[in-house]
């Protein structure tokens, strides 16, 4: 056994000492603390994220939360609060809260994220199914000595959302009449904006949508045998030439992500039900 795995048995044996009586979750989701979606789910217990065991130093997180819920018949743990590589925290220690999931019976993750859109087709506040990815982060959380017990050394990634969730969720969309703006994501380090130039090459290498957080997750739990699905809620225009147009303030431009975000709230916290019921 490695030091990773030793690291990933110390926090999902101190996660499950918490669980909720009778509860077994094979399914997660993965948010923002803003993000207003959990409508129709029922917490049941709530640990936050600050009292796990420190295992890879101080860089855990803090401010999130892991939320032990139920949505219709099936229990669900939510990871409320993700980490960031750009706040300066490792791959490694973002990829451990996946397997941490795995280890406590996890089967399915759906993660979801605000995302700028490159595509000049697509609108702010609509719903992006990822069904790809490019990553040029730089970086991934399986760099380093491989433990065989979370998985392969060279992990497939020909069917990294996985199809058979993808098509679940776009008839889901479909039946509920929702727009599908279906997305190659491309993973950046951020937290910079983007300049226009590299929003028009990252368009041309065929990217739909942009972010800082879904491929490494993706990345984890595809080495961990995870089945994941993504929704990106397109809070930011990113078609170059309209960038350099746009002469707002700062403020304004906030205020208007922000709207957007409300706005795809709306319409995923009347679907999110019917996609946890189906995975």
């Amino acid at each position: 056994m490695s030091e990773q795995y030793d690291k990933i048995k110390i926090t999902s044996g101190f996660i499950k000492k918490h669980f909720p009586l009778g509860f077994k979750p094979t399914c997660a989701l993965i948010v923002e603390k803003n993000f207003d979606v959990l409508r129709d789910f029922k917490i049941l217990a709530k640990l936050n994220c600050g009292i796990l065991p420190q295992v890879y130093g101080k860089s855990n997180n803090k401010t999130g939360n892991l939320l032990f819920c139920r949505s219709g018949n099936k229990d669900v743990i939510v990871c409320e609060g993700r980490l960031h590589y750009y706040e300066g925290v490792s791959m490694r220690e973002i990829g451990h809260i996946i397997y941490v999931l795995k280890s406590l019976g996890i089967k399915k993750i759906l993660s979801i994220d605000e995302a700028g859109h490159l595509n000049p087709r697509f609108k702010c506040g609509g719903l992006a199914l990822i069904y790809d990815h490019i990553n040029l982060v730089g970086d991934n959380p399986l760099i380093g000595e491989n433990d065989s017990e979370l998985g392969l050394r060279f992990p497939d990634m020909s069917n990294a959302y996985n199809n058979r969730l993808y098509e679940t969720l776009c008839k889901i969309f479909q039946n509920k009449k929702i727009k599908n703006y279906e997305s190659v994501y491309l993973g950046i380090t951020g937290p910079q904006t983007e300049t226009d130039a590299e929003a028009r090459f990252y368009r041309e290498i065929g990217a739909d949508v942009l972010g800082y957080s879904i491929v490494p997750e993706n990345i984890a739990s595809v080495h961990a045998g995870i089945d994941f699905a993504a929704i990106g809620m397109i809070t930011r225009e990113l078609v170059a030439d309209k960038m350099m147009e746009d002469n707002r303030a700062e403020s304004q431009k906030y205020k208007e992500q922000k709207k957007n975000l409300a706005a795809c709230n709306a319409v995923l916290k009347n679907v999110l039900k019917d996609i946890i019921r189906e995975l």
